[in-house]
């Protein structure tokens, strides 16, 4: 009964490892989920007493605007400029989106053709695939590499798929790998989309998970991005908000305004209320972020060390809340992550759950508090790996 589009999906992962951790908890065991990435804390207080204001408000009752709350705009122009230091029109250079994710499924609408190709990089978040897809696009798979500090080479997408390519996803800080990526490398992305004539969408929802004094740049601080390009912003992750679906793409006014005709016709904008939050997280002290970065890095580190000391091989991450390891030489990533589960009782997510170029890694993700994580560490140091 179901379409081809939807008959030839893989098992969404996170629905895949739900179900997994759901059979070895119905065994009675604690289980300790390192998997989704949803942070574990709550919305930060201010965040929340404003919503409740605001949904006492009957004028947020009604049909939002498709476009967004000019004054949600204007908040998101105003933190895009003092946090990363760029310029952005609220009125045509800004856009509402109900969480990030729904951006990047329905973007591939306004820019592809059946036919057109669009550049997906893997391993990665499974919704750059899926929307081409829907969208009646082709990936292009560009593989991210250790040994190229998960970038995508550029120089060797062949030129025949170049003749087709309409689009291109990036994200950076990187999920699940959690490599950054500097300046040079935007550049290097600005010369090759003006060369190619290629739309760049750069989701750039960890932008403010950092540690160690790193700052994530923006792709579009760089000379000409604002001419190829648009970014993603999430306040799922930034202001624990993973619930709430609230994000903005700021950007090139004509790729914003395409987007922005896909979604004037498939939702009816994200709810007011939700928006007026939207506005007080963004406007106000960002030190409730900087305090959940240092309660990341100190997981961060307690399982740094747990990793360190079995003998994984992990590059410590200065950004997002995962970490990235390479899986023991005698596993792939789907036995070991099962062994974990089924023996420690630890949920992680198989690298090849994020593309072919995932396997021989595992992600965990950094949402326990320390105890839970160092006991984490310990079972898995009592496995015979």
């Amino acid at each position: 009964m179901y379409s081809d589009r939807i008959n030839a999906l893989p098992p969404y992962l996170f629905a895949t490892i739900d179900e997994a951790k759901a059979r070895v908890k119905e065994k009675g065991v604690d289980v300790i989920d390192l998997g989704v990435g949803d942070p574990d804390q709550p919305t930060h207080q201010h965040i929340v007493d404003s919503m409740c204001e605001a949904v006492r408000d009957p004028s947020t009752h009604r049909y939002p605007s498709y476009s967004g709350m000019p004054a949600f705009r204007e908040a998101a122009a105003r933190w895009c400029k003092e946090t990363k230091g760029i310029d952005v029109d609220p009125a045509t250079e800004a856009l509402t989106m109900i969480g990030s994710k729904e951006g990047v499924a329905h973007i591939p609408l306004a820019f592809l053709n059946p036919g057109d190709v669009a550049l997906v990089p893997d391993p990665a978040y499974p919704v750059y695939k899926i929307g081409t897809q829907f969208a009646g696009g082709v990936p292009h798979i560009m593989p991210l590499l250790e040994e190229n500090d998960f970038l995508p080479d550029l120089n060797s997408i062949p030129k025949d798929v170049l003749e087709k390519t309409k689009l291109m996803f990036m994200n950076y800080p990187n999920n699940p790998t959690s490599a950054t990526a500097s300046l040079k490398f935007f550049e290097e992305v600005v010369d090759f989309a003006r060369e190619n004539d290629v739309v760049i969408v750069h989701d750039n929802a960890y932008s403010d998970m950092v540690y160690d004094g790193y700052e994530a740049p923006s792709f579009l601080s760089v000379d000409g991005a604002m001419d190829v390009g648009v970014e993603f912003y999430s306040l799922s992750k930034t202001y624990n908000m993973t619930g709430w679906r609230i994000a903005f793409a700021v950007g090139n006014k004509d790729i914003i305004t395409g987007f922005g005709k896909v979604k004037s016709n498939i939702d009816s904008g994200a709810f007011e209320a939700v928006q007026k939050a939207g506005i007080t997280a963004l406007d106000s002290s960002q030190q409730c972020v900087t305090d959940m970065n240092s309660v990341y890095k100190q997981r961060r580190d307690a399982l740094l060390k747990g990793l360190d000391a079995m003998g994984l091989d992990v590059n410590p991450p200065k950004a997002t809340f995962y970490v990235w390891a390479r899986v023991p030489e005698k596993y792939s990533s789907i036995d070991f992550s099962s062994l974990l589960l089924e023996e420690a009782g630890i949920v992680a997510t198989p690298g090849v759950g994020f593309g072919d170029y995932g396997e021989g890694y595992i992600r965990f993700a950094l949402t326990q508090t320390v105890e839970r994580i160092e006991e984490a560490v310990g079972r898995m140091e009592k496995l015979d790996l």
